[in-house]
């Protein structure tokens, strides 16, 4: 598996509030966060380790191979410092799919799941 891309940012609340999130993103259906594409599909959870790791499944049926890792630490406040990673399989998708899978992680990561936090 290759690297695809990745990306830090903080999220509000704390690593056990955000690994719940990640492994329920249907929890709370009065804020929903995970509203995926035409072209997407739930991912399942292939990997946990409460409350520092998940391992999704890969959200798009064009390229089954991907997998999308997060990790989750504490960010030195009461939040926490979450890192998602895209990984795919050879060959590398061409640039155009490249740019809209990460973009897609971004959004629904750093602004549609961070938006339920009251961010």
């Amino acid at each position: 598996m290759l690297e695809a891309g990745s990306r830090t940012r903080s999220q509000p609340p704390p690593p056990a509030i955000v690994f719940e999130a990640l492994t329920n993103p249907d929890r709370d259906p009065t804020r929903p966060w995970l509203c995926l594409l035409d072209d997407e599909q739930t991912p399942q959870i292939l990997h946990a380790e409460h409350p520092h790791l998940v391992l999704w499944s890969s959200l798009w049926p064009r390229r089954p191979d991907a997998q999308v890792r997060f990790d989750l630490a504490p960010d030195g406040t009461q939040g926490t410092q979450l890192r998602w990673t895209l990984w795919v399989a050879e060959p590398l998708p061409d640039p155009p799919l490249l740019g809209h899978l990460r973009k897609r992680l971004n959004e629904l990561i750093n602004a549609d799941l961070r938006a339920t936090f009251g961010q």
